[in-house]
């Protein structure tokens, strides 16, 4: 009797011990309690930083007006076919230096780091009023838009996000989720911000009010962190013996169960 006893009491523990668990591995655990809240937040605009690459494209009703502040470059592997070959160049990037400025044609050095994308088409079009009398529409756009997920994720790496608009949920979605052994309740964002300050912030996934975090939007280059609990890391640290030690237990728990039969 007493055998069974202990068997059983091993039972609730183990089950006590997986209930516990299951608390931290669902995302959004308290959605609910934020169902009647209304909070109006900003819709998001990515903002230029240093090392940044922009295509910037001016249009205008007459394209002839516009051309000159459209530069166009030729890759060498066109320039390398044959002349009765038709290419289509591609619009020049402009390149953002660590003082935050580029060189437009016409306009000279201009600074646009720390400038919502919004901003820096306002800017542009106020400073080429003087030269273009028509209507004109400014647009630009971030090609080298990326973050990286990197840690107890099915898929870590680097990915390029079109849209220049993606959440933390999204680029976990990318990384291919996390493990079961990722903690969710402390996934650290690595960001840098304009002046080159690099800044670390924790979010924790299982509290939904997480999308309230300026942190949920990520900008370009974000390196999200994701590190794993104390279970990965000690089965990181043995080899053989862990092996052994899970065929004791299954072993054990064999003998457990046939004497639980033969005694009942």
């Amino acid at each position: 009797m007493k055998k069974i006893i202990i068997f059983a009491s091993v039972c609730v523990a183990m089950l006590l011990a997986s209930c516990t668990s299951y608390k931290n591995v669902p995302y959004v655990i308290n959605s609910d309690s934020l169902a009647n809240v209304v909070r109006a937040m900003e819709l998001y605009d990515a903002k230029i930083m240093p090392k940044d690459l922009l295509t910037i494209t001016v249009n205008t009703t007459d394209p002839k007006v516009s051309a000159p502040y459209n530069l166009t470059v030729q890759s060498n592997a066109a320039a390398a076919l044959n002349n009765s070959v038709t290419t289509q160049a591609s619009l020049q990037q402009y390149l953002v230096s660590n003082e935050g400025t580029i060189d437009f044609p016409g306009l000279g050095t201009l600074h646009v780091a720390g400038l919502t994308k919004s901003e820096c088409e306002q800017m542009l079009k106020e400073r080429l009023k003087p030269f273009i009398k028509e209507n004109m529409v400014v647009n630009v756009r971030m090609p080298n838009f990326k973050i990286s997920v990197v840690g107890e994720v099915n898929r870590p790496g680097q990915f390029t996000v079109t849209n220049e608009k993606i959440n933390i949920f999204e680029a976990l979605a990318l990384a291919g989720d996390m493990t079961i052994y990722g903690i969710r309740d402390n996934v650290k964002v690595l960001r840098e911000d304009a002046q080159g300050v690099r800044q670390y912030h924790m979010l924790n996934l299982n509290d939904a009010s997480v999308i309230y975090s300026p942190y949920y939007q990520l900008q370009q280059n974000d390196i999200v962190i994701v590190t794993p609990n104390k279970t990965k890391a000690k089965n990181s640290d043995v080899g053989t013996s862990t092996s052994l030690w899970f065929s004791a237990t299954s072993i054990l728990v064999s003998l457990a169960s046939l004497l639980y039969n033969i005694l009942k």
